[in-house]
C-alpha cells in the first residue's frame, strides 16, 4: 500500500492530508494575527468553487480549500463511488487561483470506526432535499463539524446553489455555538444559464439541453412573481418542467427563505427551489426572489 504524504508544497499551495499537520500550520499563522477562510468542497472543482475561493481571498488572510468526498452524506453507495475525483486537475486549479492550503484527507483520517452522529436540526432535515435524501444532512453536518473543529476557520464560504445546506449549517453553528462566520456566495452559471455543478459532467448533450428548463423556469417565476399568486406560479412551474422530455421533477417550491415552508406575504425572503433528475443525473437549482 502506498502511503499518502502528510504535507506537500506545490508552488505556493500547501497540501495537507492529516489534521495534526494542518492544525500546526494554521496555529502558526493564527499566532501572528492571520485570519483563516475555509471553502469546503467535494472536489471536481468548477468555476463556482473558484468563485468561492476568490471571495475567500478578499475576506481572509489564508484560504483553505478542503477536498473530501464524504461517504456519510451519500445515501446511494453507487453515487458515492461514481462521484468524480480529479485531484490533479483540482490541485492545478487551486494553484492558479492562489489558494493557500489544500486539505485532502483520506476517509480513515476523518472517521475512526463506526462513529455515531445525530444533530437535531428540526424540520430542515425532512423538507425538500431532506425528504428526497434521508440522512443526507446528518452526513453534511457531521463532516462540516469535523472540518470546522480541525481547521477552526474565522469565515467559511458556501455556494447559494446548495441553499438548504447553508440553512442547515447555519442551524448547526447556532446550536453548537461555533465561532465561525458563514458567507453564502451567488450561484455561478454557464452562458446558457445552467447552474455549475460537478455532476454536470454526467449530462449528455441532449440531457444538458433538457436541463436548461430548470433555470428558465426559475427565472420565469422570479420575473412573474406576485405574492398573491404563489400557488398558481408554483403549479405553472411544475407543469412546465413536467412537460420537458427527459426530466423527472422531484420538487418545485416557492419557499420562505428562512424556514423553507411555502412562502406567503409575510415572508421576508423568498426563494424558489427545484430538484429534478435529468437523464441519470440529479440536479438542484434555486433563485432568490425577494430579500
Amino acid at each position: 500500500m502506498q502511503l499518502r504524504p502528510l504535507f506537500v508544497i506545490t508552488g505556493a499551495l500547501r497540501i495537507f492530508t492529516t489534521k495534526t499537520e494542518l492544525r500546526q500550520y494554521l496555529s502558526s499563522a493564527r499566532a501572528v494575527g492571520k485570519t483563516i477562510g475555509l471553502v469546503p468542497t467535494l472536489g471536481a472543482l468548477h468555476r463556482g468553487h473558484i468563485s468561492l475561493i476568490e471571495r475567500a481571498r478578499k475576506q481572509s488572510d489564508i484560504v483553505v480549500c478542503s477536498i473530501f468526498v464524504n461517504p456519510t452524506q451519500f445515501g446511494d453507495p453507487e453515487d458515492f463511488k461514481k462521484y468524480p475525483r480529479p485531484i490533479e486537475s483540482d490541485t492545478e486549479k487551486l494553484e492558479q487561483v492562489g489558494c493557500d492550503v489544500l486539505f485532502n484527507p483520506a476517509v480513515t483520517e476523518m472517521y475512526a470506526g463506526n462513529e455515531q452522529w445525530h444533530l437535531d436540526i428540526g424540520e430542515l432535515e425532512t423538507l425538500l432535499e431532506g425528504g428526497s435524501r434521508p440522512g443526507h444532512y446528518q452526513g453534511v453536518t457531521q463532516v462540516v463539524h469535523k472540518l470546522f473543529t480541525a481547521i477552526n476557520p474565522d469565515i467559511a464560504f458556501f455556494g447559494q446553489k446548495d441553499y438548504q445546506q447553508f440553512l442547515v449549517i447555519s442551524r448547526m453553528v447556532k446550536l453548537l455555538k461555533m465561532p465561525v462566520k458563514l458567507v453564502m456566495c451567488p450561484i455561478q452559471r454557464d452562458a446558457d444559464g445552467l447552474a455549475m455543478s460537478s455532476r454536470n459532467i454526467h449530462l449528455t448533450l441532449e440531457d444538458r439541453q433538457h436541463a436548461l428548463i430548470l433555470s428558465k423556469t426559475l427565472n420565469r417565476v422570479k420575473q412573474d412573481f406576485d405574492a398573491d399568486k404563489i400557488a398558481a406560479l408554483k403549479k405553472q412551474a411544475e407543469t412546465i418542467i413536467n412537460n420537458e422530455p427527459g426530466v423527472q421533477l422531484a420538487y418545485f417550491e416557492i419557499a420562505d427563505g428562512d424556514t423553507l415552508h411555502p412562502a406567503n406575504k409575510s415572508s421576508k425572503r423568498i426563494v424558489a427551489l427545484v430538484a429534478a433528475k435529468v437523464g441519470n443525473t440529479r440536479l438542484i437549482d434555486n433563485v432568490i426572489i425577494g430579500d
